[in-house]
C-alpha cells in the first residue's frame, strides 16, 4: 500500500512538474500601447468603513471575462496588501490578497479589517497571465477605520 501511495504521488509530482515547465512557455498576451489601469475609488489616503466599494477604471483597451480572447482586452486582479508581485509569467493564483474578477466585473465591494491596507488593480489575459508590458495601477494606501 505504501508503494502504491509513494508511486501515485511521484506521478502527481512529476505532472506537476511537467504542467508548470509548460505554463512557463506560454507566451505572454502583448498589452495595447498606452494602456493605464486606475483605481477611481476610493483615492489614495482615504478613511474608509469596513465595507466599502472599489472602482477600476481602464483606458486604451477594454475589459473581457476571463476565458473570451479578444485582442485588447484583459480583466481586473485587485491586489490587496500584496509586498511581492506575483510572477508575471504565470497565471496569477486566487487567494485572499489576489481577487480575481474574471467576469469582467469594473468594481467590487471589500470588507477589511481596521488599519492600513494597500490595494493595486493589474491586469490579466484571458488566461490570468498578466499582461507585457504589464499593465498594473499606481499602489495605493487607505485606512479602515
Amino acid at each position: 500500500m505504501k508503494t502504491l501511495f509513494a508511486k501515485t504521488a511521484l506521478a502527481g509530482l512529476l505532472l506537476g512538474s511537467a504542467f508548470l515547465a509548460q505554463a512557463a512557455d506560454v507566451p505572454r498576451t502583448p498589452s495595447p500601447a498606452g494602456a493605464e489601469v486606475y483605481i477611481i475609488s476610493p483615492k489614495d489616503g482615504a478613511v474608509v468603513n469596513g465595507t466599502f466599494k472599489v472602482q477600476f477604471g481602464l483606458k486604451g483597451m477594454g475589459v473581457a471575462p476571463a476565458g473570451v480572447d479578444v485582442p485588447d482586452t484583459g480583466h481586473h486582479h485587485l491586489l490587496i496588501d500584496v509586498k511581492d508581485q506575483p510572477d508575471m509569467n504565470a497565471p496569477l493564483p486566487t487567494t485572499d490578497n489576489i481577487r480575481h474578477f474574471g467576469k469582467g466585473q469594473t468594481e467590487t465591494e471589500l470588507n477589511l479589517t481596521p488599519g492600513q491596507h494597500t490595494l493595486q488593480l493589474l491586469v490579466g489575459d484571458k488566461s490570468h497571465i498578466p499582461l507585457k508590458p504589464v499593465v498594473e495601477s499606481q499602489k495605493i494606501t487607505i485606512t479602515v477605520k
